[in-house]
């Protein structure tokens, strides 16, 4: 199984930190592509160990605890001696943005001031942001969480991208995208013979690149084939806190506000306006889920003029008020973690 190469042997150590309710799949990609590219090279190049707060076992989002190897507090000794680790990776999940550890940001802004690589997988760039790692960085986060990040991180350059890797900065947004952005660090290290035979060993057809779609495109989601419709949407999505006038969209366009009409009442069932209000609103659930941003904040960054406005139109598409739905949030929040507890 070993893989010849003209490379200079590697030996990589990562840490992987467990922030509680972290996701899975993301972490498992991680660590069991670089546990394959070791078994197809015949050695261990790359060494790993899990790191949590305080040392203890981590329960992730699936309920499964997780045992750890090491706290904060030993990582942040290692960092002076023969076990100073090359990356350390933020590993998060559902309910990020509820997590804050001071003594967790000190050390990750203590990583990267010793020229430690330092990312995230899935949801971690919240933890990333918070310790002001990513100011005028480029990042990566999955894309249900990219509303509330944006919004709570303007200063970091963030983008629906698979991964991201800016200078010591690598993030990706989560998924199978750990998959890809392991993959990317193998290729540098070893080239594109080990990574083809570690995509062998995972069936896994073609190494995507860092700016793939996280979604599938808007034809295959929506089910829609006409492309006047889909230009439209996607122009629509882009302007989701200023929005267009419908005069605006057909300018753009280059067809009649009757025809937009027509078109949106035969491929979407409903008219432009119904389906751009849709939309705004579909966004501003995820800032209320995600952010503890204020609700009259949340109505103007989803274009409403007030929020009064704003949740009159919520009611009447989700039967519920903006401050419901951020109550229901925070109480299926609280009981996850009481389960997860017991």
């Amino acid at each position: 199984m070993n893989v010849s190469s003209t490379h200079q042997p590697v030996k990589r150590t990562l840490v992987f930190f467990l922030v509680p309710e972290f996701t899975m799949l993301p972490f498992t990609a991680a660590v069991e592509t670089l546990r394959i590219a070791n078994r197809m090279l015949g050695y261990r190049a790359y060494d790993w160990r899990l790191c949590s707060s305080d040392g203890q076992k981590v329960a992730s989002s699936a309920g499964i605890s997780v045992e750890v190897d090491t706290s904060v507090a030993d990582e942040r000794k290692n960092l002076g001696g023969e076990n100073r680790p090359n990356m350390v990776l933020v590993c998060s999940g559902i309910a990020v943005d509820q997590y804050s550890n001071k003594t967790v940001n000190a050390w990750l802004r203590e990583t990267y001031n010793r020229n430690v690589a330092v990312g995230s997988l899935c949801t971690g760039a919240h933890v990333l942001a918070q310790a002001g790692l990513l100011n005028g960085k480029r990042c990566a986060i999955h894309w249900e969480n990219l509303p509330g990040f944006s919004e709570a991180y303007p200063q970091a350059e963030v983008y629906a991208d698979l991964y991201e890797v800016d200078g010591n900065i690598y993030t990706c947004a989560g998924g199978t995208a750990s998959l890809d952005m392991m993959l990317n660090l193998i290729g540098q290290d070893f080239g594109e013979n080990l990574v083809n035979r570690v995509c062998e060993q995972q069936l896994t057809d073609r190494v995507r690149s860092p700016h793939d779609r996280q979604r599938l495109p808007l034809r295959a989601r929506l089910g829609v084939q006409n492309g006047k419709v889909l230009s439209i949407i996607e122009l629509m999505e882009n302007n989701l806190s200023e929005p267009l006038s419908l005069v605006e969209i057909a300018e753009d366009a280059g067809l009649s506000r009757r025809q937009i009409e027509r078109l949106f009442r035969q491929e979407m069932g409903r008219s432009p306006a119904r389906y751009y209000l849709e939309i705004r609103l579909d966004r501003a659930r995820h800032l209320l889920v995600q952010s503890s941003m204020p609700v009259v904040e949340v109505a103007v960054a989803c274009g409403f003029v007030s929020a009064s406005h704003f949740s009159k139109c919520y009611r009447e598409v989700y039967n519920r008020s903006p401050q419901q739905e951020r109550a229901e949030r925070k109480l299926t929040v609280a009981s996850s973690k009481m389960a997860i507890a017991a």
